[in-house]
């Protein structure tokens, strides 16, 4: 049994670390005494992240129409740099919430710079884990605007948005994901 443990525990990390940044699966835990009520497993941490916030958008599925946003801004190659960004990311569900049309509208080549503005209020300079960010009231964002942080009751909103996931690392900072599409003031 004992032998079982092991080689489940070794092919779990070496799928956290093969899957690196982008896998937000919780990972699985195997206890080596079925008769165990409770299990004291320390989380397995992966190696260095190689994917960049881009590809981990990509590969994540629920970034779909914020990998389209940021192609049609041009700002793909700019996310794929060095970095680090701090990103805070609206899922599919966030852009579709928008009013009718709005999306569409801002897709278009002549909205490039409104869409430009929008997706740069979403990300911050440096890389922001969750235990700064909840330490902070306000964040400068590389669009020039600062995003107003409330933790309330253990939950952070960014600007109203509730942020429903964080620390995704990447190669080149971190996604925090938020449930609504924040606008510059």
């Amino acid at each position: 049994m004992r032998h079982l443990a092991y080689i489940s525990f070794v092919l779990l990390a070496g799928s956290v670390f093969l899957t690196g940044c982008g896998d937000t699966t919780p990972p699985v835990v195997v206890e080596s005494d079925p008769s165990a009520t409770t299990s004291e497993t320390e989380p397995v941490q992966s190696a260095e992240p190689t994917s960049d916030i881009v590809d981990t958008a990509v590969a994540s599925g629920d970034f779909d129409t914020l990998v389209a946003a940021v192609k049609a801004a041009g700002l793909v190659e700019t996310l794929k740099g060095d970095g680090p960004f701090t990103v805070f990311a609206p899922t599919d569900a966030a852009f579709a919430a928008l009013p009718d049309g709005t999306l569409e509208e801002l897709l278009k080549p002549e909205s490039k710079d409104k869409l430009t503005s929008i997706l740069t209020y979403h990300v911050v300079s440096g890389k922001v884990l969750a235990a700064d960010v909840v330490t902070l009231d306000s964040a400068k964002t590389v669009q020039g605007g600062d995003v107003t942080i409330v933790v309330n009751d253990g939950k952070v909103t960014v600007d109203g948005a509730n942020v429903t996931a964080t620390d995704i690392e990447c190669s080149n900072g971190v996604i925090h994901v938020i449930d609504a599409v924040i606008l510059p003031k």
